[in-house]
């Protein structure tokens, strides 16, 4: 069963635009079924190179523009899986589209802490860039009602949204943890800053268990057995290997508001759950009120991020305990949100509105949950 991918009308949209279009997202996300579905509707023009061929990299690989058209032959829309894997593709990139603007390129990279290093300066002006998430909600709506969806929430909650997990549930324990012990560190632990890869395990593991929370770097540093700037650092190439997504604080107006810490969460449930080995059901669980609050928030991430709607993303406390869980802050607008599980009904903090007035505060449950995200 194919599921097609909200951001492919996207990247359509820019094809042939003169840029190159650069597609990045985690591992086992289908980057490589999506180039492969937007090939077939070009497939008399196109040419999908896989860059973990060692033939393909040396192709591309410190070529000039007169090699590089001779190994396209007359084909205009290329298509680089694992584009990363090329050693100065931003150059190689920057070569194509200075000399070929009649050619095509997508590349796509499962690290963003090597292909957009490699890429940022060569390629200024001259890109597009997409992230490819697990599956949304919104896009599971092409084989399930909205009834069905929320019957199957809670196995959303534990097993995650990963294509290969949702579309062959008999395997799915064994499937999520060869994910996770897999593909989770393949591209970190070859990362030339990753010095203690035991550190970073147990660091992955102890985020995994403050999901909802408050992460303070020095608490991290002291529970990991490693200093503050590494801690800093690790969290930095854990966020690019789209494995964490960090949110900080919304402070404005008032002396109280916390500033400097931030909540992490994870961009896939299922993949957090394995990394503890927990895969209880809800009813025999403690993190029920993170693992939602999680799980809603990289919903309302994707569906906005496909929508191709931009927005800067907080949570608000005060040093009396006050908060919010999570703000949108989009076009003007501040969009606030409370997300529980089981609670029914949610007063707004009386000092957030009086000094936000023209925000928005809403309570999502799971009786309301898909409003915001199809």
């Amino acid at each position: 069963m194919l599921i097609k991918r909200k951001i492919q009308k996207n990247v359509e949209k820019v094809l042939f635009k003169g840029k190159v279009i650069i597609l990045y997202g985690p591992r086992q996300v289908g980057k490589t079924t999506l180039i492969k579905q937007i090939q077939k509707k070009y497939s008399v023009i196109s040419l999908y190179l896989n860059c973990d061929e060692p033939d393909i990299r040396d192709a591309l690989c410190n070529k000039t523009s007169t090699q590089i058209r001779n190994f396209f032959g007359n084909k205009k829309l290329i298509l680089m899986d694992e584009a990363q894997q090329v050693k100065n593709i931003g150059q190689t990139l920057k070569l194509i589209v200075d000399n070929f603007p009649d050619i095509q390129v997508i590349a796509s990279g499962s690290s963003s802490f090597e292909l957009s290093n490699e890429i940022l300066e060569p390629l200024t002006g001259r890109k597009f860039e997409f992230i490819l998430y697990p599956i949304s909600l919104s896009e599971l709506t092409q084989i399930y009602s909205k009834l069905e969806i929320s019957r199957l929430l809670e196995t959303f909650l534990i097993y995650g949204m990963y294509p290969e997990i949702l579309l062959n549930l008999e395997n799915r324990d064994e499937n999520l943890k060869s994910i996770a012990r897999s593909y989770a560190y393949k591209d970190i632990l070859k990362f030339q800053n990753i010095k203690n890869p035991d550190a970073l395990e147990k660091l992955l593991r102890a985020l995994a268990l403050q999901i909802g929370g408050e992460v303070s770097y020095n608490e991290l540093a002291q529970t990991v057995g490693i200093d503050k700037n590494t801690v800093s650092n690790y969290i930095q190439i854990l966020e690019k290997a789209f494995i964490i997504y960090r949110v900080g604080t919304f402070s404005r107006n008032l002396r109280n508001e916390i500033k400097k810490l931030r909540k992490i969460y994870f961009f896939d449930t299922g993949l957090r759950n394995a990394l503890i080995n927990n895969l209880n059901n809800l009813d025999l669980r403690q993190d029920v009120g993170g693992l939602w609050e999680n799980f809603w928030i990289m919903e309302r991430i994707k569906y906005l991020s496909y929508s191709g709607r931009e927005a800067n993303y907080y949570y608000w406390r005060t040093r009396q305990g006050q908060e919010i869980d999570f703000i949108e802050e989009m076009d003007g607008k501040i969009s606030a949100y409370e997300i529980k599980w089981n609670l029914r009904k949610f007063k707004a903090p009386k000092i957030f509105i009086e000094t936000y007035k023209n925000s928005e505060v809403k309570m999502i449950n799971k009786s309301n949950f898909l409003e915001l995200l199809l």
